[in-house]
C-alpha cells in the first residue's frame, strides 16, 4: 500500500496518542489488579489522551488542515471530543465499580467517601473539572444558538470554548497526577508535554501572526 501523507498522518496519530501512552503504562511499576480494574485505567488514560489531543485537531494545526478538509477534520474532532467526555464523565461511577464483585464497603458508600472527601485536594479538582468539563460539553451542544450572542460571534465563541477546555485540562491534569495510579513521572511529562503544546497552539492562534487574518473555520465560514 502506498504510504500517502493522509496515511502517514492518521498513523503518526495513532502512535501518538495510542501507542506512546501505553508505552509507560505498561513499562510502569504500579502493581497489576484484576482486569476489571485495570482495564479501567487504562480507558481512562486513553480517553484523558484523547481529549488532550483535540488541541491537536482545532485550525490552528495548518498541516492537517492542509491534508484533510474541514469537515473531515470537525466529524473526528466531535466523535472522539464526544467519546472521551462520556468516558470521563462516568469516570467518578467506573472507580467504584470493581466493588461491586468485591467484599467491603458498598460501592455507593465508597462513592460517596469519595466524592466528599473535601481535605483531598486531587479530589477537589477532580469535581471541578469535572463540572467544568460538564459545562464544556453543554455549551458545545447548544453552541449554535450560543454564537449570536458573542460580541464577535463565532470568534467570541472559540475564545470562550478554549478557555473552557483549557480550565478543564490544567484541573484534570493536576487530578490526574495527585491521584492517578498510572500517572508516574514518565506518563505525567507525556501528559504535561501534550498539553503544552497543544495549548501553544492555541495561542498562535489567537494571538500569534496568523491570528491577525481571517481564516474559515471548520464550518466553512470566515473567523
Amino acid at each position: 500500500m502506498k504510504l500517502t501523507a493522509q496515511t502517514f498522518a492518521i498513523t503518526s496519530a495513532i502512535a501518538i496518542f495510542v501507542g506512546l501512552p501505553l508505552l509507560p503504562y505498561s513499562l510502569g511499576d504500579a502493581p497489576r489488579r484484576a482486569y476489571l480494574k485495570e482495564g479501567i485505567s487504562l480507558l481512562t488514560l486513553l480517553a484523558f489522551t484523547m481529549i488532550l489531543g483535540q488541541f491537536f485537531l482545532a485550525r490552528s494545526n495548518e498541516t492537517l488542515l492542509s491534508l484533510f478538509k474541514p469537515p473531515q477534520i470537525q466529524k473526528v474532532h466531535t466523535v472522539i471530543a464526544y467519546s472521551a467526555i462520556s468516558v470521563i464523565f462516568v469516570h467518578p461511577v467506573l472507580i467504584v465499580l470493581p466493588r461491586y464483585f468485591e467484599g467491603g464497603i458498598k460501592p455507593w458508600d465508597a462513592f460517596v467517601i469519595m466524592i466528599t472527601d473535601f481535605g483531598n485536594l486531587g479530589i477537589v479538582l477532580g469535581l471541578i473539572a469535572w463540572g467544568v468539563m460538564l459545562v464544556l460539553g453543554v455549551t458545545v451542544y447548544f453552541r449554535r444558538k450560543m454564537i449570536p450572542h458573542f460580541t464577535l460571534k463565532y470568534r467570541g465563541w472559540r475564545y470562550f470554548h478554549g478557555g473552557l477546555a483549557v480550565i478543564f485540562t490544567v484541573l484534570a491534569l493536576w487530578h490526574s497526577i495527585a491521584l492517578g495510579r498510572h500517572t508516574d513521572i514518565a506518563m505525567s511529562a507525556f501528559f504535561v508535554t501534550l498539553a503544552v503544546l497543544g495549548f501553544a497552539m492555541m495561542a498562535h492562534m489567537y494571538w500569534g501572526t496568523a491570528a491577525s487574518r481571517p481564516k474559515p473555520n471548520l464550518n466553512g465560514e470566515a473567523t
